[in-house]
């Protein structure tokens, strides 16, 4: 039995993933949560083998919340699914350890046979998205930086991301001052527009 923990914000669509994973006679879903803090806890408490992650949740986002698992928990895989595309995502996806990316408008059945190739130890990735991270030039910024500079275009304080990341005030602030000299950005927010256009976040 494949034991799946599902992340999405949107109960509707939360839901809907449960309930489709749940039809199959070999998956059984053991926790449903709507936002990303919660993601590791509950992980570790009913050792799922694979977590399907929205991208976008409140507070922790999927592929921080698959990184964090990859580390504490090897034996949970990650399924990330996205609405948008985003090359920059893929290419972070793939540095946090996730083992399947995939588009949100996937076929039911899809998403069903990438849940059994991922929980087998296989990958899953949208050959589109594939494709598009090939046509983006890697960017300047560290991997760090760049979960500090998502966070921050999230809306979260520097403080709040400073108890995300689990780092200091002081480095979550030196990070944002790196990345907006090494974009050579005005501030923090035109770094973020620079990075997001370029397809790093």
């Amino acid at each position: 039995m494949i034991r799946v923990l599902v992340a999405e914000d949107m109960r509707i669509l939360r839901e809907a993933l449960a309930g489709l994973l749940a039809m199959e006679a070999d998956i059984e879903v053991v926790a449903e949560l709507g936002s990303g803090d919660g993601i590791v806890g509950a992980a570790l408490e009913h050792r799922p083998h694979v977590a399907v992650l929205d991208i976008e949740l409140p507070g922790l986002d999927g592929i921080a919340a698959a990184a964090q698992l990859h580390e504490r928990l090897p034996g949970c895989r990650s399924l990330v699914l996205t609405g948008v595309g985003r090359p920059g995502n893929l290419r972070r996806a793939v540095n946090a350890g996730v083992a399947g990316f995939m588009l949100k408008d996937s076929r039911p059945q899809d998403l069903v046979a990438a849940v059994r190739t991922v929980a087998a130890g296989g990958r899953v990735i949208d050959p589109q998205l594939a494709y598009a991270a090939l046509d983006v030039p890697a960017g300047p910024l560290t991997d760090r930086e760049l979960d500090v500079l998502r966070l921050t275009a999230s809306g979260s304080e520097p403080r709040d991301v400073a108890r995300l990341l689990n780092l200091s005030y002081g480095t979550v602030r030196n990070y944002l001052a790196s990345a907006v000299t090494k974009l050579n950005a005005r501030n923090r927010v035109d770094a973020i527009r620079i990075a997001t256009e370029a397809g790093w976040l």
